[in-house]
C-alpha cells in the first residue's frame, strides 16, 4: 500500500481564479492519509462535496501515472481558510480520494486529463497548463518531505470543479497526447 499522498494545491491559474484565490509564489502542499482513500465515491452526509480531477503519479522504480479525484468539502475549506487554519477537515476525510489504476507512460510532457460528469466533459487540461511541472514537484517534495516508493503525488486540479450529487456518474481519464492511457468510471453512492 502507499506510504503517503502528497497533494498540490493551486497549480492551475484558471482554477486559482475560479475560487478567487491568490496565485502562490511557491507550490502549496497538503497531505491525505491512507484512510482517505476509497474504491467508490461516497458522499460524507454532513457537508457538500466538490470533485477535483487530477493527474497523479505513483512513485517507484518505474514512475506510473493514474487519474485521481481529490474530493473537497468546499464550505468547510472556505471557513478554515478564512481563519488561517489547516485544511484537513475539508481534504483528508474518509473517502476524500479515489484513483484509477496506475500505468506506465512515455512522455510526461504530453500527459493530460479529462473528467466527465453524467456524460458531459467538465474538466480538461494537460501538464502544459500547470504552473509547477511534475519534475519540479518531485524534486521539491523530495527535498521537503522525502518521496518513497509507493507514494502518490496528486498534481492539482484545473478549472471546472463542481458539486458531487448522489447518483452522479463520473469518468476520469489520463491521456498521453490524444491517446487514452487509463480511465475509470464511478457512480456516486
Amino acid at each position: 500500500m502507499n506510504n503517503k499522498i502528497v497533494c498540490v494545491g493551486r497549480n492551475y491559474v484558471e482554477h486559482v481564479k475560479e475560487l478567487n484565490n491568490e496565485i502562490p509564489a511557491e507550490p502549496v502542499y497538503f497531505m491525505k492519509p491512507l484512510s482517505s482513500v476509497s474504491d467508490e465515491i461516497l458522499l460524507p452526509g454532513y457537508s457538500p462535496m466538490h470533485y477535483e480531477g487530477e493527474i497523479c503519479f505513483l512513485m517507484g522504480d518505474v514512475l506510473k501515472v493514474g487519474f485521481g479525484f481529490d474530493f473537497t468539502l468546499r464550505e468547510i475549506q472556505s471557513k478554515l481558510k478564512q481563519k488561517g487554519l489547516p485544511w484537513e477537515r475539508a481534504k483528508a476525510f474518509k473517502g476524500a480520494a479515489v484513483f484509477s489504476e496506475f500505468v506506465e507512460f512515455n512522455d510526461i510532457n504530453t500527459l493530460g486529463l479529462e473528467v466527465y460528469k453524467n456524460g458531459e466533459l467538465v474538466q480538461k487540461a494537460d501538464v502544459g497548463l500547470m504552473m509547477y511541472k511534475p519534475e519540479f514537484l518531485f524534486e521539491d517534495i523530495e527535498r521537503i518531505f522525502g518521496l518513497n516508493s509507493g507514494d502518490i503525488v496528486m498534481t492539482g486540479t484545473p478549472k471546472g470543479v463542481g458539486v458531487v450529487n448522489g447518483g452522479d456518474e463520473f469518468e476520469g481519464r489520463i491521456l498521453e497526447g490524444e491517446k487514452v492511457l487509463v480511465g475509470k468510471k464511478w457512480k456516486v453512492k
